[in-house]
């Protein structure tokens, strides 16, 4: 790419706008030009608004700490600057769907890390190496809000990221039903261990609407495009428990799953193995080479030893087996802020520009 893309970062001061700045950081396409957060936040630099609740694992580019911050509200001086935005707001859902509605509005594309509009009928929900046939709904949507530019894209929620892939990998097994619990980080949340002491040596087994997304998200993705809707698929149907657990980064699955066809164990290891997505044909910047690694030793995948695979942007399954009640059973890993969060939404940014639906503004 010559000339990189413009790219602004709503709620950038906190956990998941930290994740895009520091993915942003030399990236080889995009450029922040503009960040912004609450009117709380704007008027300072970005190093003075973050002050000590910097809570990724590198320091703080320099590129980006004597940014000023700007108001999400300052909408046509943030367009102005950038060719499109990313969002990690942290508000209400009704006002994350009315700001992001502003900025499409605005004719500036919005790839959104929020759950605000994953359940609007023309808004597709993207996990590229599935379902990028899914953006072909931004035509509709541009048609409904009367822009020739703007739209907006939306990443599914982190929990389904460790078991959604694998199962997709084995359609043509036609897999109808999964019973599955999610192991979940406290990143997820939003947190640290400093800033949640009381998860030390604990598990919750309880996670707000949680659950809901993990069984519904699936359907939309392997949904298809009807009337300028996606209409969500029925099977397999999914049951799911979700878990905190004392675990920093990562989401780790445990999965049941009943087949209509019977595959064999070497069979569901080379569907994994060989699957690619439109990302590794097209060698996107932030796309993994080897999308889902199948791992041989019984005690794997484990977090502290696989959850940065492929940078984080690689899922992991281990311990396929069959099962007395289900047909087989698996283990999976995925980083939950990295291929769950803003990693995966960076992916949808570069599948959306080589598909042309985000292009520069001048």
């Amino acid at each position: 790419m010559e000339k990189k893309l413009r790219v602004g970062i709503l709620g950038a001061t906190g956990m998941v706008g930290q994740r895009f700045v520091t993915l942003m950081d030399q990236h080889p396409w995009f450029e922040v030009t503009a960040v912004a957060a609450s009117a709380r936040s704007a008027n300072q630099t970005y190093e003075q608004a973050v002050g000590n609740r910097w809570k990724m694992e590198t320091p703080m580019p320099d590129y980006v700490k004597d940014m000023m911050v700007l108001n999400i509200n300052e909408i046509d001086t943030i367009t102005s600057k950038v060719d499109f935005v990313f969002s990690a707001l942290a508000m209400a859902k009704d006002e994350i769907k009315e700001i992001e509605y502003a900025y499409a509005k605005a004719e500036t594309p919005v790839v959104s890390n929020n759950s605000a509009h994953r359940w609007t009928d023309d808004v597709p929900m993207v996990i590229p190496e599935i379902n990028d046939d899914h953006f072909a709904i931004i035509e509709a949507q541009r048609q409904r809000l009367g822009t020739k530019r703007g739209f907006i894209a939306v990443k599914p929620n982190c929990s389904i990221q460790s078991y959604t892939p694998a199962l997709n990998a084995w359609a043509e097994f036609e897999p109808y039903e999964a019973v599955i619990t999610t192991y979940q980080a406290i990143s997820g949340a939003g947190k640290t261990f400093d800033t949640w002491p009381e998860m030390v040596g604990n598990i919750i087994p309880f996670i707000g609407g949680e659950e809901e997304k993990s069984e519904e998200e699936p359907l939309k993705i392997w949904g298809h495009i009807e009337d300028g809707k996606i209409v969500k698929a029925t099977e397999p149907k999914i049951t799911c428990q979700c878990i905190r657990v004392p675990v920093l980064n990562g989401h780790t699955a445990a999965a049941f799953v009943k087949f209509r066809k019977n595959p064999t164990k070497e069979q569901l290891i080379e569907k994994l193995e060989s699957y690619r997505g439109l990302p590794q044909e097209l060698d996107l910047p932030s796309a993994p080479k080897q999308f889902i690694q199948y791992m041989t030793d019984d005690n794997r995948p484990q977090i502290t030893l696989d959850v940065n695979f492929e940078k984080g942007m690689g899922i992991s399954i281990g311990r396929i087996r069959e099962d007395s009640v289900y047909d087989w059973k698996f283990v999976g890993l995925s980083h939950n802020t990295l291929r769950g969060a803003a990693g995966g939404a960076v992916l949808c940014a570069e599948t959306l520009v080589a598909k042309n639906y985000i292009q520069p503004k001048d």
